[in-house]
């Protein structure tokens, strides 16, 4: 599977993207400079946030809602729970969070660290753009 975030100002928006352009041609506020297509489940990223920047239980975590569900594609929207904490928050608690997430037994440690730092960084970035535009967070999901 595949991922593409990206922002839209509401479920109808959101759910003609994928008629409107392929994946990789989504363009707007999407995650990173140039979008971001990712392998991490828009329920993980929902999880990370939520658990190590929150502190809300793994068993609190919303669902994601359908908003599209094609044979070639899904359309869901992240709960703005996952994006809203993110814009404020500095690099000790993005650090924090990174360091939660690289202890858990299927991670690496120091490496995974990283690169989850990286990845809560550019989410943050996303928070801030999906913000300022008055949108809210979607992902487009296709095999």
């Amino acid at each position: 599977m595949t991922y593409k975030y990206f922002g839209a100002p509401d479920g109808a928006t959101a759910a003609r993207v994928p008629l409107s352009m392929r994946p990789e041609e989504l363009g707007g506020d999407e995650l990173g400079m140039n979008g971001m297509f990712t392998r991490i489940k828009p329920e993980t990223m929902a999880a990370m946030v939520l658990t190590g920047i929150e502190g809300v239980p793994l068993h609190k975590v919303p669902p994601l809602e359908l908003v599209v569900l094609h044979p070639d594609y899904a359309v869901v929207k992240l709960p703005m729970t996952v994006v809203d904490p993110l814009r404020g928050i500095g690099e000790e608690a993005v650090g924090a969070a990174a360091f939660i997430w690289s202890t858990v037994p299927d991670r690496g440690g120091p490496r995974d660290a990283f690169d989850v730092y990286r990845l809560l960084r550019e989410w943050r970035d996303f928070s801030r753009r999906l913000h300022e535009a008055g949108h809210q967070p979607y992902c487009l999901v296709w095999p």
